[in-house]
Order: C-alpha cells, then sequence, then structure tokens
C-alpha cells in the first residue's frame, strides 16, 4: 500500500525574490525628498511670537527677509535680547548691510516689493526693535511686518 504522506526531500521553501526591491526603496526615498521640509534658519535666539487676531500671510516668501529678536539659545551669551541675521548673531549697525546684500539677490523690479519680518521674542523690549528700525531706516528698507501666530491677543 502507497503512503498517504510524501517524505521530505530536504528542499525548502523557494528562495524570495527581490527583483522589486530597488523599486521600493526609490518610492521611499522620492516620498521622503518630497515630504521634508528644509530649514533656512537656524536659530540661535528663542523667540516666541504674540498672538494676534488680525493677520495675513504673506503671497510670496521669497521676498520676505527675516530678522530674529530674542534671547540667546547659549546661556554663556547672557539673558539680554539679541539680533540673529541669518544664520548669525549681528549688533544693529550690520542690520543695513544684511538689507542691501539680501536686496542685491532679487531682480531690481522685485525691490519694491521686498518685505523685512520681525521675529520677536514676546519678552523683548521694545528698544531693540526701534534700533533695528531706525537702521532699516537708513536703507529704505520701510516695509516691515512682526511675525505672530492666530490666536487672542493675551498681552
Amino acid at each position: 500500500m502507497a503512503s498517504k504522506f510524501k517524505k521530505d526531500d530536504g528542499k525548502g521553501d523557494p528562495a524570495i525574490s527581490t527583483a522589486s526591491l530597488p523599486d521600493i526603496v526609490f518610492m521611499l526615498l522620492f516620498f521622503f525628498m518630497v515630504t521634508t521640509v528644509m530649514r533656512e534658519v537656524d536659530l540661535k535666539v528663542n523667540v516666541v511670537v504674540p498672538s494676534a487676531t488680525e493677520i495675513q500671510k504673506f503671497k510670496n516668501k521669497s521676498l520676505v527677509t527675516y530678522i530674529y529678536i530674542g534671547s540667546p539659545t547659549e546661556k554663556k551669551l547672557g539673558t539680554s535680547s539679541r539680533i540673529q541675521l541669518g544664520d548669525a548673531y549681528a549688533e544693529v549697525k550690520d542690520v543695513g548691510a544684511y538689507i542691501e546684500t539680501r536686496r542685491g539677490e532679487h531682480d531690481e523690479a522685485e525691490v519694491p516689493l521686498l518685505v523685512t519680518a520681525f521675529k520677536v521674542d514676546r519678552e523683548t523690549k521694545m528698544g531693540i526693535v526701534t534700533e533695528v528700525k531706525q537702521e532699516l531706516r537708513k536703507v529704505s528698507a520701510l516695509k516691515i511686518s512682526y511675525s505672530t501666530v492666530e490666536g487672542l491677543a493675551s498681552n
């Protein structure tokens, strides 16, 4: 009588095909490239912007130059407010040259549309902001904006 069960002849499961593995890797790579947002500036100052009820968003963010003012993240620099232009600390006297450099990066037709936006910590004294605004006047950067978050004004 013949047996119903076959003897194990040492053969295992067939090998898994890895032919589609490069497709999966490239799909994941493409997904992360599309969804990742690159940070433009590494903040060296603490900025907690105040809230406001009447806000507007910029239509063209490439025309906006940001000036950050707040207490330094490095405790060895103290707690008084500092100015950050780009990725570096700066003094009030450096603001005009920074704005002129940023203007040089744009077409001449875009220069009148440029806006300087302040991202100022809510605990910062207004004196340093006023000094920066005076420097902006010297280089005729008269379009300024203050960055806020949407919400009820608590201050």
